[in-house]
């Protein structure tokens, strides 16, 4: 089933979505800690979009790739770690640049 555009979505529709049981999702929830949907003030789950885009990567590490709870679990904390590091060199290749820049405009003057 294909995403509408809204802000919100229950677990129900989430499940059509994704085509993972309501059960199942409440499971990956306690296992998963980037796994966290809001809850509204009368206790409903609330899940938005990046929250569906975790079951569905949840749901291919587990399902498609068959990795296990822990592995995914590893898994999803690697890409984390190296998502920070891509982050880090891009803000030193930033200020290498920039570093860089400055000496052109001395070494000209």
């Amino acid at each position: 089933m294909k995403m509408q555009d809204k802000l919100y979505y229950s677990i129900s529709e989430v499940g059509r979505i994704t085509g993972i049981e309501p059960f199942v999702l409440r499971y990956w929830e306690k296992e998963f800690s980037k796994l966290r949907p809001s809850k509204s003030p009368r206790g409903q789950r609330i899940y938005q979009k990046k929250d569906i885009e975790m079951v569905q990567l949840i749901k291919k590490l587990l399902y498609d790739e068959k990795f296990t709870i822990e592995g995914a679990k590893t898994k999803l904390n690697t890409e984390k770690e190296n998502l920070k590091k891509v982050s880090f060199n891009k803000n030193f290749i930033e200020q290498i640049k920039k570093e860089l820049s400055e000496l052109k405009k001395i070494l000209k003057l």
